[in-house]
């Protein structure tokens, strides 16, 4: 885990020089004094309400804590996120953040229920996951060298599938524009199943998509991975090489969860909750079911979650101005 941790801190404590974590009061009883809700900003059967139920069960059967999950959808994670930062922050409410409501929306959204840096705790980062680009199983592209290629012959000649504006597919594939000095002609969908089906069809020509949605498309030999965002090859695809090892050597986007509570919640409790995480995330059965959708468990100390959570920020919001995305 430590490793896995390392890589994805590595080369951005630097932009993140001088942050700290708000200042945390002592809880004066013992913690908890009853159930603890866990509130998760998507709908139910996702990804992200998956790995909240997974770390919340392991918690439970490990301290004995109630740890209810609590569903609040909307906003691409505001809503849930917004009702958190509301919250008594005594330790029995916390959340699942992740890239897209904690990093993302800030910049995309000309309104914000919170603010990400000042109005949560972090308490630990439990899971990142690369994107992967895909093309068709019976596109002439057979590399990202190709489609970089065509790409800089005829600008936005090739077209990007999305799950939606400012989904992290979309701005991973946008961080890459970048990177390459290339311009796709981006093809939002409303949401993942979409977009995957006008793959299939030949209708767009890449897709930028998370791993848990394409993996049983490529192994049923549907979709052809071309790569993968993260610095290391996913453990799902090991035959798939980064982008960061096709010449692009700094490029490292990935999707991540966050335990957060809210600004003000006793320092002790935010140590006890991460103890339990951590141990949650080393249990065989963690590893196994977030390898199987692509994620790797990460852990470490609420400080290093604090530290990414600054990057990130930083980084993220970069792109979202850069790329021009907008949500009315």
């Amino acid at each position: 885990m430590d490793h896995q941790r390392r890589v994805l801190l590595a080369g951005m404590a630097a932009a993140a020089a001088g942050f700290t974590l708000p200042s945390l009061a002592r809880a004066d009883t013992k913690y908890p004094s009853g159930p603890i809700t866990m509130i998760v900003p998507f709908p139910p059967g996702g990804g992200t309400d998956a790995a909240s139920r997974l770390i919340a069960q392991f918690m439970g059967q490990s301290t004995g804590w109630n740890i209810v999950v609590e569903n609040r959808a909307g906003a691409g994670g505001n809503i849930g996120l917004g009702l958190l930062s509301r919250a008594k922050p005594d330790g029995l409410t916390i959340g699942m953040g992740q890239t897209s409501n904690l990093a993302i929306n800030p910049s995309l959204y000309p309104k914000m229920p919170y603010d990400s840096l000042k109005d949560f705790v972090p308490i630990v980062l439990v899971a990142g996951q690369p994107v992967v680009l895909v093309v068709s199983a019976t596109s002439r592209y057979k590399t990202l060298a190709d489609v970089v290629t065509a790409a800089k012959a005829k600008p936005e000649a090739i077209t990007m599938a999305s799950a939606g504006i400012g989904t992290v597919g979309h701005l991973a594939g946008a961080m890459f524009m970048q990177a390459a000095g290339v311009k796709f002609l981006h093809v939002p969908h409303p949401g993942a199943a979409n977009a995957v089906s006008n793959m299939i069809g030949g209708q767009v020509d890449i897709y930028f998509a998370t791993p848990a949605t394409v993996l049983p498309l490529i192994s049923s030999g549907k979709l052809r991975p071309l790569a993968v965002t993260s610095k290391d090859r996913l453990k799902a695809l090991p035959d798939t090489p980064a982008i960061a090892e096709q010449g692009y050597a700094d490029f490292d986007a990935r999707d991540w969860k966050g335990l957060v509570a809210p600004a003000g919640t006793p320092g002790d409790v935010v140590r006890q909750i991460n103890t339990v995480v951590n141990e949650a995330l080393k249990k065989p059965l963690t590893i196994e079911r977030f390898a199987a959708e692509g994620s790797t468990p990460i852990g470490g100390t609420p400080e290093d979650f604090a530290t990414f959570l600054k990057s990130e920020y930083k980084r993220w919001g970069d792109t979202v101005r850069a790329s021009g995305a907008k949500m009315e």
